[in-house]
């Protein structure tokens, strides 16, 4: 896809976001009791960048539906969204964790990335496999279990869970280039994984050229000690 053809797209994408917004704020006015219609204009919003905009709504909405806990329970998982997606990892985390039974699932999730973006892969790892137990078929938290392994530096059971992923989703570049990441280490097969990775997604191939590299210094080195034994 050229690059006018992808602002041409980004133009239309923002041009219907702003037709939403509109939408739902005449609709807001003519039903202030509609909950979801709230939460709706907060994803938009996310969806234009505009974080304080969202951010307000979702309090004043907090404000208005405080008598319905299940009403509350979403708003507050709609507001970690806004802080997540605002890069405000801390109070994301800080709304995932005051949610109750019905969403908590999705909370533990969102959880595990706040942590992962935060950089805390250890804690990361504990929400994702807590929310794996309740979905272990899901493609997105195999993702974040095998990933958060990954950076922790356990192989073995990245490979594990990178192998259960690629079960669902062969076609993933992602899964596939960090797998053969993992094989390289392990002193493994890895080409084919590469191969299919540069295949089905280039630009995550491209991106991860520089930790391929780092990975092949990695495995140079630890043969060289490994010979000087």
């Amino acid at each position: 896809m050229t690059e006018k053809k992808q602002g041409r797209e980004r133009d239309l994408k923002k041009e219907r976001s702003e037709q939403m917004v509109h939408k739902l704020v005449q609709h807001i006015d003519g039903h202030p009791g509609d909950a979801d219609a709230y939460y709706e204009l907060a994803t938009v919003l996310v969806d234009l960048n505009s974080f304080d905009q969202a951010e307000e709504l979702l309090m004043k909405a907090l404000g208005l539906f405080a008598t319905q806990p299940e009403t509350v329970e979403k708003l507050h998982y709609g507001l970690g969204n806004v802080y997540y997606a605002a890069q405000e990892y801390p109070k994301a985390i800080a709304q995932f964790d005051q949610l109750g039974q019905q969403l908590k699932g999705a909370g533990y999730l969102m959880l595990a990335q706040s942590y992962m973006a935060s950089g805390d892969h250890k804690r990361a790892l504990a929400f994702a496999l807590t929310a794996l137990a309740s979905q272990p078929k899901d493609a997105a938290t195999l993702q974040l279990v095998a990933e958060n392994l990954l950076a922790l530096g356990n192989m073995a059971q990245a490979a594990t869970y990178y192998d259960q992923l690629l079960a669902i989703v062969p076609d993933s570049g992602r899964a596939n280039f960090d797998r053969g990441l993992v094989a390289m280490v392990q002193g493994e097969p890895y080409q084919a994984f590469f191969d299919r990775a540069k295949r089905e997604d280039p630009t995550y191939y491209e991106k991860g050229q520089q930790r391929l590299a780092d990975i092949e210094r990695f495995v140079q080195t630890q043969r060289g000690a490994d010979q000087d034994k």
